[in-house]
This record gives structure tokens, C-alpha cells and sequence, in this order.
């Protein structure tokens, strides 16, 4: 166990490190700070929209119903995927040529400054929760490893996190937020492939799994869970593409690496959650009592727990502590990204035009890094109340705020990027319907009442009344608040002359690309330079793990987790160069 924390130690040194040398990037503006002035490459933008799709909460509550349900899990990240196919399709390049700084700037343009204030105010509490979720599932994962207190890894994590967010701004974060990638893909695939190798491959592990591999256990009405597939596809959609979200695609330097970093998402979350949940199914079949063999440090959420109890039986020793690494990384790169967006949010929305209007860029800067602080306090204190509600499982907790929190926020951010003809309270007004449909499927329209409405002669389980709930929110939000939001262009007038020259320059520059800016070539080039010197550090460190004392396959697991890093750190460097040839060579 000593080896795991002094690998974990040496990571968190790193991404210190990465906060600290990057900080130089962050620049004097807040369009600095938030979106790294909009001169990010693809790939390094598109590693951030992977990254902030999935947090500890992947490898804790998602892989708990890996364990206990089978392959359903998969329809999650897999409509995750497809979300970002329709972003590289349509969303993508249009949220990069809103030519904003923040989200909620967006959403000025488009519905008027009304609606700034209230979706300021209203997506900000929705955004603290979810990240609250993610460090709670961090602090169940390091809790049952290292068996320290869950209160007191989730106060630390929270602040280490915070620390790399206040100094290096959105540079920071999406550097730390690509390494991380690399991390974890790495580590990922050596843990797939030694569960396939350990179930004697596919075949088998569908033929012994012990719950139904289609529907999983616990599913009695085959027409609940093909609704529940169907709607679950719908929901991902809007979560990724509406104008809240569009933040992951305002740092690229030009509308066709906004497309790029889309269409990179898409084929990572395509091929991620295979290889992340094998681990936790194969725990399913030969390791069938690993849901309570955390029970003593994690009581009835022991099940979250299934992904580390098959790393500490089937993988090599260091392995822990390189997974906890990737587990930090995962919710790092949500949390940061959350912290960043928030106090953009803040500052540029509510400080700026309503606080002090005549605030320069260096007051900004300095009430930006305050209020990115006291966003990472209130997120800490969000994880410590989610930890109180033991019996409420993470993978609920989730599908429920995404569902009836979120959702209300997010449909007219959605239908409003392509449905042009609506007023401007049509977006405050559908927010308004949206949480009362929430209301309706939470404490009126329960399981039970639908139960007794279809006349059923079983009542529904457990699971069924967690996705009925879900279905109906989402089915809810779809027809009727979204429905409300199609139903105001019956009541649109053309507005004011001021009003109607600010919207038709919002949809001008909408429909207009973005084009790369003089001078980005070297920024472009500093980017590959800095990141390939780090990441290849950090390959040579994990290739270093070899010398830990461990059979021929656990040492070799290591030399193909250094190689697949060192690689990545070689090619980023190798096209730098190649960079600086190029513009020697042009300018003789």
C-alpha cells in the first residue's frame, strides 16, 4: 500500500506542476482565463469534452451497475457518443461562432438579458451539485484504498483541485485535463485486457455472467427497459449539445478544430466504455462477493467499490496506486472544467454588467480566482452532505439531478440553437413549465401511482421505479416542456429595432466560421512543446514502475502503460519541431 501512495503522491505533484508551468498561458483577460483566449487545438479541446463526460463516478457508481446489471450501463456513454457525432455534425462549430467567453453570454444574445440573469442563477446551483456527486465518488474510491476518512479525502482533493483551477485558469485545466486522457486510457486497456484474459474472453463472460446480460436484474417489464434505452439516447443528446454546455467548444481557435475536437470525443467515447466497465463485469463472474468486500470502511455503498476489488486481486502491485491516479484524473478534469465554467459564469454575467460595470480586466482577474475559491468551498460542502445520504446510491444521484434538475435548464438551450422564431421569455417561461414537470414526476406521478393506473398485478422493483422515474422525467421534459418551448413561436413578434439588429448579428456570426488568428502558429507550437516535455516525464516515471517487485506480465503491464504515454509525449513533440521547420523554412 505504501508503493500506491507514493505513486498517487507523485501525481499529484505532477498536475501541481502542470497549474504552476501553464500559469504563464492563463494571460491578463478573463477570455484568457476562462477559454483560454478561444486558441486551443482540437486535441487538446476534444480531450476535454471526453474528459468532462465521465469523472470517479464512472469507475464507482457506474461500475457498480456494471456488477449488479450487466451491459445496460453501456447505454449511458454510448448515447454520450452519439451526442457528440450530432455536436461534430451541427453544435460544434455553431457554439465556437457564438464567439462568446462564456456560456451565459450565449445565451444573452440569443434570449436577451433577462435571461442572462436567470440562467445564470439557475444553472450554477445544478452545476455545484453535479460536481459534488463526482468528488464523492472520488472520496469512496480513496477511502476504501487508502482507508482514510471520507470527509477528510474529500476536503483534500477538493483543495488540490481548487489550487490547479485559481492559478492556471482554463490553461491549466485542459493541459492537466489531456495528460489525464493519456492516463487513463493507458491504464484502462491494461485492466481490460487482463480481465478478457482472466474470464478466457467475450464469449465466456456473456455466457457466465449471472444477471440477464440484456435487461440485468431486477427488470420485469421488457417494454420499461426498451423505453428507458430509447429516452436515456434523447436526454445524452440535449445534455451535450445546448448553449450551457457549449463551453467545451469556445476554447478552440477556429470553427474547424471546434468540429475536430467533437468528432475526437465521439470515437473516444465510443470505444471508452467497453474497456472501462469489462473490469467491473468480469468482477461480476469471478469475484462474485466483491460488492460487500468493502462493506467495513463503506457500508451499503460497497458496491461502488467493485472496479478497485478487482484491481487489488487480478492486477499487479502499483496498480492501485496508477488507477487511483486515473480515478483523481477523471474527477479532476470534471471538477476543474465546473469550477472554471462557474466563476466565468459569475464574473462575465452577473459581476461584470450588474456589480461593477466599470471593473478593467486585472479587477476581473482578481474577483475571478476569489470566486473560482468560493465555488470549490461550496463544492466541497455539497460532497460532504451527498456523503450523509447513505442510502442513496451515486448512480442514482446522478440519473436523478441530470433528469429533473438539470433538464429544465437544458431544453430550451437546446431547441434554442435551431428553433429561430421564438420570443425572448420563451426560454425564462419553458424553464418555469420544466420544473414543474419536474415536481409532477418526483412527488405526484410516483412508481405506484403508475402502477395502479395500468392495473398491474406485480408491483414494480427497486430498479424499475428508479428508471420509471428517470423515464418519465426525461419522456416529461421532452413532450411538455420542450413541447411548451415549440409552442411560443406561435406567439412571436419581431421585437424592438435594437433588439432585432442584436439578434440578427447573433445568428450572422452563428452562421459564420470562425478563422485562425495571426500569430496562433507559435501559440500553437508552445502548446505541443510544453505538453509533449511533460507527459514524457510522466511516461518515464510510470515506466520506472517496472522495477517494482512483480511477476514478468505485471512488470510488462507498466512498460506498455510508459510506452503508450512516452509515445503520445513524443509525438507531441516531434510535431513541434516539425512546426518550427516549417515556419523557418517559410520565412526564408
Amino acid at each position: 500500500m505504501n508503493i500506491d501512495m507514493v505513486v498517487v503522491g507523485v501525481y499529484f505533484i505532477f498536475m501541481i506542476a502542470i497549474g504552476v508551468i501553464f500559469k504563464r498561458f492563463a494571460g491578463s483577460s478573463t477570455s484568457d482565463y476562462f477559454r483560454g483566449g478561444g486558441k486551443m487545438l482540437w486535441w487538446m479541446v476534444g480531450s476535454t469534452a471526453f474528459m468532462t463526460q465521465f469523472s470517479a463516478w464512472t469507475f464507482t457508481g457506474a461500475a457498480g451497475k456494471a456488477f449488479t446489471d450487466g451491459f445496460p450501463i453501456m447505454v449511458v456513454f454510448m448515447a454520450n457518443a452519439f451526442g457528440f457525432l450530432l455536436s461534430w455534425l451541427f453544435f460544434s462549430y455553431r457554439f465556437r461562432q457564438m464567439r462568446v467567453v462564456t456560456p451565459i453570454e450565449g445565451v444573452r444574445r440569443r434570449f436577451g438579458a433577462t435571461n442572462e440573469q436567470v440562467f445564470t442563477w439557475a444553472t450554477m446551483p445544478t452545476s455545484i451539485v453535479y460536481t459534488g456527486i463526482w468528488l464523492n465518488g472520488l472520496a469512496l474510491f480513496v477511502s476504501a484504498v487508502f482507508k482514510i476518512d471520507i470527509e477528510t479525502t474529500i476536503v483534500a482533493t477538493g483543495l488540490i483541485v481548487l489550487f490547479i483551477s485559481v492559478l492556471g485558469g482554463a490553461w491549466g485545466v485542459v493541459a492537466s485535463d489531456f495528460v489525464q486522457m493519456v492516463v487513463i486510457m493507458a491504464v484502462t486497456v491494461v485492466c481490460a485486457v487482463a480481465a478478457l484474459v482472466k474470464i478466457g474472453g467475450p464469449s465466456n463472460l456473456i455466457e457466465q455472467f449471472p444477471a440477464d446480460s440484456i435487461m440485468g436484474s431486477g427488470m420485469n417489464y421488457p417494454l420499461l427497459f426498451v423505453s428507458w434505452f430509447i429516452f436515456m439516447f434523447v436526454k445524452q443528446l440535449q445534455n451535450i449539445n445546448n448553449m450551457q454546455d457549449s463551453y467545451r467548444f469556445l476554447t478552440a481557435k477556429d470553427s474547424t478544430n471546434a468540429r475536430k475536437a467533437a468528432l475526437l470525443a465521439f470515437v473516444l467515447m465510443l470505444i471508452g466504455p467497453a474497456i472501462w466497465f469489462l473490469p467491473p463485469w468480469v468482477t461480476a463472474v469471478i469475484y462474485p462477493e466483491a460488492a460487500t468486500a468493502h462493506a467495513a470502511e463503506l457500508g451499503s455503498k460497497a458496491a461502488d467499490a467493485v472496479y478497485l476489488v478487482f484491481v487489488e486481486n487480478a492486477m499487479p502491485v502499483g496498480m492501485v496506486g496508477l488507477l487511483m491516479s486515473a480515478v483523481f484524473a477523471a474527477t479532476m478534469s470534471s471538477m476543474d472544467s465546473g469550477l472554471n465554467r462557474n466563476s466565468g459564469v459569475f464574473v462575465r454575467n452577473f459581476y461584470s454588467p450588474i456589480i461593477d460595470k466599470n471593473a478593467d480586466d486585472r479587477k476581473l482577474m482578481r474577483v475571478s480566482q476569489i470566486v473560482t475559491m468560493v465555488f470549490g468551498v461550496l463544492i466541497i460542502g455539497v460532497a460532504l452532505f451527498i456523503n450523509s445520504l447513505r442510502g442513496l446510491s451515486l448512480f442514482d444521484a446522478m440519473m436523478y439531478v441530470s433528469t429533473l434538475l438539470q433538464m429544465p435548464i437544458l431544453v430550451p438551450l437546446f431547441f434554442g440553437m435551431f428553433i429561430k422564431k421564438t420570443p425572448d421569455w420563451a426560454a425564462w417561461a419553458t424553464l418555469a413549465v420544466g420544473v414543474v414537470v419536474s415536481y409532477l414526476v418526483s412527488f405526484v406521478i410516483t412508481a405506484d401511482v403508475v402502477a395502479d393506473w395500468l392495473n398491474l398485478e406485480s408491483p414494480f422493483t427497486s430498479r424499475e421505479a428508479k428508471d420509471l422515474k428517470v423515464l418519465l422525467g426525461i419522456a416529461g421534459h421532452l413532450f411538455i416542456t420542450g413541447g411548451f418551448f415549440c409552442l411560443t413561436t406561435k406567439f412571436y413578434k419581431e421585437p424592438a429595432v435594437k433588439r432585432s439588429q442584436e439578434l440578427q448579428a447573433f445568428w450572422h456570426d452563428v452562421d459564420t466560421p470562425v478563422i485562425e488568428g495571426e500569430g496562433q502558429d507559435e501559440m500553437d507550437r508552445q502548446q505541443r512543446d510544453m505538453l509533449g516535455k511533460l507527459i514524457l516525464v510522466f511516461g518515464a516515471l510510470v515506466t520506472l514502475m517496472v522495477l517494482i517487485p512483480n511477476p514478468f506480465w505485471g512488470r510488462m503491464a507498466f512498460v506498455f502503460c510508459g510506452v503508450v504515454i512516452v509515445s503520445v509525449g513524443g509525438l507531441l513533440l516531434r510535431s513541434a519541431k516539425q512546426t518550427t521547420v516549417l515556419k523557418v523554412s517559410t520565412a526564408s
